[in-house]
């Protein structure tokens, strides 16, 4: 049966390197070719803030405790990671060379000093001491001095010192101050630049005058991330300021992972580990620098010359909503739904401001999970406040990185009248809805959106995702009582319409699957099409291995993690599974159990990942108006076809390109031209 499985953390790395694979892509524009470089090298960085951490954490425990799919060990997964991290990492330092070596092509390189005549050198020399060293903060480490505290990712120039007498010590330099610009400017010929660390660990000897360098490099180190917010709550803070305080606390955690940038000598990296205390195992060797972000820097010196980027792309209005007219009563006539960045999400944003002042509108509820730094939602939900509604938010203070902007949110609104609750003990609150309730004489009227995204207006540009407005009145009134149970701190226990996690997800799932594997042993025509993140609930998993055993077809569009192999003979060879990654990041949830009349749908924030079936609070609506019905199935069904930014996962665990058959078939692409045109209609 191990066969049938993949490492949920090695899958996770799959997903990187096909991350890696887009900046090698040379069908992708230059420039956006450079974001996919950073994007991989921030994605990597969180894998080990998060998911590295976890498991050293994990490995301290006495049980080194195994995982449930392919029963490795923390250690052993941590081996693994390390073994795949340098196989990538090569990779990764030949195909940023590339890169810049198409870049420089472009007029823009970025130079050493074995690039510099005399002259460049003597002016850098000059820019240094009068620009640069002022502003640093050196450090020499010994008894009396203590080594310093590092920041999470910060770039640090380190050099092994001899004094003059012989002793030796050891120096450290931080870089990324924020006090000059990382990108040092050559005079001369246009275009030649030299990135700040670089020049910093050229003029050590200046820094560290009377010393004698016996060697040097920048390191970078990233530290875990993974902290309990529950386990370490202080019963004597409320819990804004509990989390303010987890914030702080993560800022120190120990190190995971350090980089560094020069071949030296395997003592000194013992030396560097003792100092960092840091498993050496852990310390990785790159050719490309130790931070990527500069290469946005690049992408916007080259900004004129628009074939270096992909075509512009504007988020259409809807077909379905006349934003000439109020929208709300739209709704009540019929279902909508937007699909984003392909529309735009104004018109959401224009109900919530409607809402605010609509005098039939009682009250708004929403649950909050990650906004957009300055958000429209916020300010409609403040507006709505003031004008005298009921504004009861959930606003999700352990929505990881996002802490301090969704603290700075929720005193806002508290602060304009709102009643804001922070989530529940142990769970956190990953649902995308709101519920807008309206009264007029004693009718009470629903309008209930939900989403499989986040209420953000820039990810609603780059994210694929759904959101489903709709005024049934049944799923408005199941709307209901899940705010109710949020604002007790309980959790739904049964619901009839939709699915709602922790505890009438999961289960609701397994039966429907259930469902079509009895269908398929009766002979009938057994199907699952699902489109998530990532697949990792093993009682799922098993689930599906069953239904494809029994005949059913399952069909899966599976962006990121996946712990199944598909095309295993007799066990998953019914079993399809497409990977997209492409131009935007696929986010969207779909769930179809069954075909034609028993066809049942469901959009919803909740991937296949026991954290989100088992230990958050999610939902999932039913899709019930016909023609919307229809188009999420061709959306689908488009996205299966796709041969052009899709992998399909063969049963080694590996994905490779579909195909490609004409005619070219990208999904996003076609969803776009989709959009445009039915505005143009």
């Amino acid at each position: 049966m191990s066969e049938l499985y993949e490492n949920r953390e090695l899958s996770w790395l799959r997903f990187n390197e096909r991350v890696l694979e887009e900046a090698e892509d040379k069908r992708n524009p230059l420039c956006e070719r450079l974001t996919f470089m950073s994007i991989y090298q921030t994605n990597l960085d969180e894998f080990f803030m998060v998911r590295v951490g976890s498991l050293h954490d994990q490995m301290l425990l006495e049980d080194d405790p195994k995982e449930n799919k392919t029963h490795m060990t923390a250690s052993e997964q941590l081996e693994a990671i390390r073994e795949r991290v340098r196989e990538l990492g090569i990779r990764k330092d030949e195909s940023y060379a590339k890169l810049m070596h198409e870049i420089e092509k472009k007029g823009i390189k970025i130079v050493s000093f074995a690039d510099l005549d005399v002259e460049e050198g003597a002016y850098l020399q000059d820019f240094f001491e009068r620009d640069i060293l002022p502003l640093l903060s050196p450090f020499t480490i010994s008894k009396k001095r203590p080594f310093p505290f590092i920041k999470n990712k910060e770039i640090c120039a380190t050099a092994v010192l001899e004094t003059k007498g012989g002793k030796s010590r050891f120096g450290i330099v931080p870089c990324n101050n924020g006090m000059f610009s990382r990108l040092v400017e050559i005079p001369g010929n246009k275009g030649r630049y030299m990135l700040a660390e670089e020049l910093i660990l050229h003029f050590l000897p200046m820094v560290f005058a009377g010393y004698n360098i016996t060697c040097k490099s920048l390191v970078r180190v990233t530290r875990n991330a993974d902290i309990d917010a529950d386990k370490v709550y202080d019963e004597e803070l409320n819990y804004r300021d509990h989390m303010a305080e987890v914030i702080k606390l993560r800022r120190k955690l120990e190190p995971v992972r350090l980089e560094y940038t020069r071949d030296i000598d395997k003592k000194i990296i013992k030396t560097i580990a003792a100092f960092f205390k840091i498993d050496k195992e852990m310390i990785f060797n790159t050719t490309a620098p130790l931070d990527m972000s500069f290469l946005f820097d690049i992408e916007d010196k080259l900004r004129h010359e628009k074939e270096l980027f992909y075509d512009k792309r504007i988020p259409q209005r809807s077909p379905e909503l006349d934003e000439s007219k109020p929208l709300i009563p739209q709704i009540i006539e019929k279902d909508k739904l937007l699909s984003y960045p392909y529309e735009t999400i104004r018109p959401f944003l224009s109900m919530l401001s409607e809402a605010a002042n609509d005098p039939d509108v009682v009250s708004i509820k929403m649950t909050l999970y990650r906004l957009a730094k300055q958000s429209k939602v916020v300010e409609a939900l403040v507006e709505a406040a003031e004008n005298g509604k009921e504004v009861d938010v959930l606003v999700e203070l352990k929505a990881r990185f996002d802490e301090e902007n969704n603290i700075g949110w929720s005193r806002t609104l508290e602060e304009a009248g709102c009643n804001v609750i922070y989530g529940l003990d142990g769970l956190k609150v990953h649902s995308k809805l709101c519920l807008i309730t309206m009264k007029k004489g004693r009718d009470v009227k629903y309008v209930t959106q939900i989403g499989t995204g986040n209420y953000n207006e820039k990810t609603a540009r780059l994210y694929t995702d759904l959101c489903l407005i709709t005024a049934d009145q049944k799923i408005g009134a199941e709307a209901a009582r899940v705010f109710k149970a949020l604002s007790l701190g309980e959790v739904m226990k049964r619901t009839e319409h939709m699915l709602v996690a922790p505890k009438c997800l999961q289960n609701k799932v397994i039966d429907k699957i259930d469902r079509e594997i009895q269908i398929a042993k009766d002979g009938g025509e057994g199907y699952i099409g699902v489109k998530i993140n990532s697949l990792t609930d093993k009682k799922i998993i098993d689930k599906l291995i069953e239904a494809s055993a029994a005949g059913v077809k399952i069909e899966m569009v599976i962006r990121g993690i996946c712990c199944l192999h598909p095309g295993v003979a007799g066990m998953t060879d019914n079993i399809k599974i497409v990977s997209i990654v492409g131009r935007f990041l696929e986010h969207s949830r779909i769930y179809i159990f069954g075909k034609g009349e028993r066809e049942e749908m469901y959009i919803g924030s909740a991937d296949f990942m026991t954290r989100n079936t088992v230990r958050r609070v999610e939902v999932a609506t039913p899709i019930y108006d016909p023609d919307i019905r229809a188009r999420v199935r061709e959306m689908f069904n488009i996205q299966m076809s796709d041969n052009v930014k899709a992998r399909v996962l063969r049963e080694d665990g590996t994905y490779k390109y579909v195909r490609h058959t004409k005619p070219a078939i990208n999904a996003q692409e076609i969803f776009y031209e989709e959009a445009y045109k039915a505005v143009e209609e």
